[in-house]
């Protein structure tokens, strides 16, 4: 990591926007204003798709403009780095000036995963707020994650990308406990199953169907995942809040991904097949569409969170207490 000092990058940075700003100036063109709201660092395999992930930051960078800096970890045991920065660009509709983002590309050895934060802290832009997105599912199980979790306000995972779903969210929750600003894609996929449920109880009808005790089953494809113990842990907190005494039960059986709610007569169940989200109540049945959000479309909702998520971190607390009685 010594070979290549943070200033030699600045350096590049700089010389950058000098060149960007000289290609942009053309006679019809207004010049390249630069944007920046935050830094985003994205721990990522080498191995993974440089363009799909190029595609995923574009389409990011007009809603959320970052110096982006994207960590290639290329395994091994030597020291090995290589970097290269440039420029992400887009021309807005009806404009002729650029608006221009700044990309920062490090790859790196596993044996070089301690002097990262050297290298990277430097090069964040001062003032704004700094997010991670570890891609990786196997630097989360790494010693060095903790230190390079330690250079963002606020860490960005995907659960569900990895094995023994109750102690990942054990482990995503002790961390929380400590002072860690978590995010996890797993839990932004639940999105609109958890708006779904709460359009229903919209009606007042429905919500007064809501006493004494109830009982939530969820279920996700015949697996124990941190979705299904996110969602259970979601529902029996607005249960009691409701005042509802709720009995939890994630199954394990090889059904459709389903999130059911029984209190007494009432009885709603959220059913995800081929593309859409069937909502039964009582046995009248409605469905939306609802395609697999892709990486950007959780990302965008994500990083429009730079502190605090409340209702995650209490769900991820419920959600690991339940980790230790799952399944049926």
């Amino acid at each position: 990591m010594a070979a290549t000092p943070p200033e030699k990058i600045l350096k590049e940075l700089a010389e950058l926007w000098v060149t960007t700003s000289k290609e942009g100036g053309g006679e019809a063109a207004q010049g390249v204003l630069r944007a920046c709201s935050m830094t985003l660092i994205v721990m990522t395999e080498d191995r993974d798709d440089p363009a799909d992930l190029g595609e995923t930051i574009a389409a990011l960078m007009p809603e959320h403009p970052a110096r982006t800096i994207v960590v290639r970890l290329t395994g091994g045991g030597d020291r090995s780095l290589g970097q290269r920065v440039f420029a992400q660009c887009w021309m807005p509709f009806g404009q002729r000036r650029q608006i221009c983002c700044e990309q920062v590309e490090i790859t790196c050895a596993d044996a070089s995963l301690g002097d990262v934060p050297s290298v990277v802290l430097p090069l964040e832009v001062p003032d704004l707020p700094v997010i991670l997105w570890c891609r990786s599912p196997r630097l989360l199980a790494m010693a060095e994650f903790s230190a390079l979790a330690g250079m963002a306000r606020r860490v960005l995972v995907d659960s569900g990308a990895l094995p023994d779903a109750p102690a990942v969210v054990r482990r995503l929750a002790d961390e929380a406990a400590r002072g860690m600003l978590l995010g996890d894609l797993a839990w932004t996929r639940l999105s609109r199953w958890r708006q779904s449920l709460a359009q229903i109880f919209e009606d007042p009808h429905n919500t007064g169907c809501l006493a004494g005790s109830a009982r939530i089953t969820v279920c996700d494809a015949g697996a124990i995942t941190t979705r299904a113990l996110y969602m259970a842990a979601w529902m029996a907190a607005a249960l009691e809040a409701a005042g509802v005494s709720p009995a939890v039960r994630i199954r394990t059986s090889a059904q459709p991904t389903f999130a059911e709610l029984e209190c007494g007569s009432f009885h709603v169940r959220l059913e995800r097949q081929d593309g859409h989200l069937t909502a039964i109540v009582n046995g009248l049945s409605q469905w939306t569409l609802m395609p697999k959000p892709d990486d950007y479309l959780l990302l965008r909702e994500e990083l429009g969170i730079v502190n605090h998520d409340p209702v995650f971190e209490k769900t991820l607390a419920s959600a690991a207490r339940f980790s230790y009685s799952t399944g049926e």
